[in-house]
């Protein structure tokens, strides 16, 4: 028999919130977390905004010497799994780290360290003595699964997944897996991800990928609005405590909702674009279903991929639309990095986060500046103002570079 598994306990680091409290409130608001790129002179740049964290204190969660000794992304990867515990009430109780697994991931790892350990290693003469002993560990993207189970003495499987933009998205999936099989009790899942920086928003930049609205950055992001342009970089960190339902309800848990499903795919098309159509979008969708043994009609909202880029834009509304037929026009569709900006390999975490609460609130967050619609995006997106809505199951896509696909599929929790 299949374990169920649930969602018990969830935190966030993002451009519009460093709680999922917080977030959840603004993004209801249709708060957008774009501005001026502050953490480094952008000036010459085709692109000088992001959505970047504001008013962040590692020091809630973190020493002052551990914050010296790790990224940036991996600063937010313990804010947010610290929060996680703490909603879950997982350490209150007598807690088994054997049976308690990490699987957490980023994209791209420590950007940062790697940039000001070259500018260190340039400023004096290319000397490699000058380079940190800690160098390596602050930038391989595996380092934050580990010190989560350093900090709090997990035990069982840990590992980081690396798939771009589906990154996060993928752990779910993988925890997911790991709890049916019964390797686990607990997974603490998610992704982390920071490179608002020159060699990030130049290497994006290089690849005409990001939005160049300098003059009114709030309006950036703006996905399946016909006049968008480009992504717009967002940083932050997401995590979600998962268990099994037996283990939930034998420490009382609170329950969020029922992860029932996944679906996990491939374009083999391209390292970029996504295939005509949104093909590799279309079998994750349809796998996803069918493990969580729903029919389309039973899906009432769908947190986009919705980069805000003229291709996947289009390419994902194509691919709802071979899924769900007609009842892709009933459908709630919203893009919430219309808010956040791209948080690449914490996107899937965070966004699975949001489609959560959007069962749990039984409310569809907005798509914001969605103003001049596409007539090749002609669904509900949720424009400008959350939706309330009856909700029992929703689902959440996550698209990367290399043409990796992950769709989840979350249910309103009955026992």
């Amino acid at each position: 028999m299949r374990r169920r598994i649930v969602v018990t306990g969830m935190g966030a680091v993002t451009p519009v919130g460093n709680s999922v409290a917080e977030m959840w409130e603004n993004m209801l608001a249709g708060k957008s977390g774009a501005g001026p790129i502050t953490k480094f002179d952008a000036s010459d740049y085709e692109t000088r905004f992001a959505c970047e964290v504001k008013g962040y204190d590692p020091l809630l969660h973190l020493t002052r010497k551990e914050v010296q000794r790790m990224d940036l992304f991996t600063q937010y990867a313990l804010s947010s799994v610290a929060m996680a515990l703490e909603d879950a009430a997982l350490l209150n109780g007598n807690l088994d780290g054997d049976r308690v697994g990490v699987v957490f991931g980023s994209g791209i790892g420590g950007m940062w360290t790697y940039h000001r350990q070259q500018e260190l290693l340039y400023q004096h003469g290319g000397k490699p003595d000058r380079i940190s002993p800690f160098f390596i560990p602050m930038l391989i993207s595996d380092i934050a699964a580990g010190y989560i189970a350093i900090r709090w003495k997990f035990r069982g499987p840990n590992y980081g997944t690396v798939s771009a933009c589906a990154t996060s998205a993928h752990a779910i999936a993988d925890g997911a897996m790991l709890l049916e099989r019964g390797c686990v009790d607990v997974m603490i899942v998610g992704g982390s991800e920071a490179v608002i920086c020159p060699m990030g928003i130049g290497g994006f930049n290089a690849m005409k990928a990001l939005s160049t609205r300098n003059d009114e950055p709030e309006k950036a992001s703006r996905p399946f609005d016909a006049e968008r342009d480009g992504f717009v970089m967002g940083e932050g960190g997401g995590a979600l405590v998962l268990e099994t339902l037996d283990h939930a309800l034998r420490r009382n848990a609170r329950i969020y909702a029922e992860l029932v499903g996944f679906g996990l795919t491939d374009d083999a098309y391209h390292i970029t674009a996504p295939p005509p159509g949104g093909e590799g979008a279309v079998r994750s969708m349809r796998l996803c279903l069918e493990d969580a043994h729903l029919a389309p009609e039973e899906i009432g909202y769908i947190n986009a991929h919705g980069t805000s880029t003229p291709y996947n834009d289009k390419n994902e509304t194509e691919a709802i639309k071979t899924v769900f037929g007609d009842h892709a026009y009933r459908l709630a569709v919203s893009s919430t990095k219309s808010m956040t900006g791209h948080l690449l390999g914490a996107a899937g975490a965070v966004e699975a986060i949001v489609t959560v609460l959007a069962l749990y609130h039984q409310i569809c967050p907005p798509t914001i500046n969605y103003t001049v619609p596409d007539p090749e995006c002609d669904l509900n997106y949720v424009p400008n103002v959350p939706e309330p809505r009856t909700l029992d199951a929703a689902l959440t896509n996550s698209f990367g570079f290399g043409g990796h696909n992950v769709t989840l599929c979350f249910r309103r929790y009955e026992q």
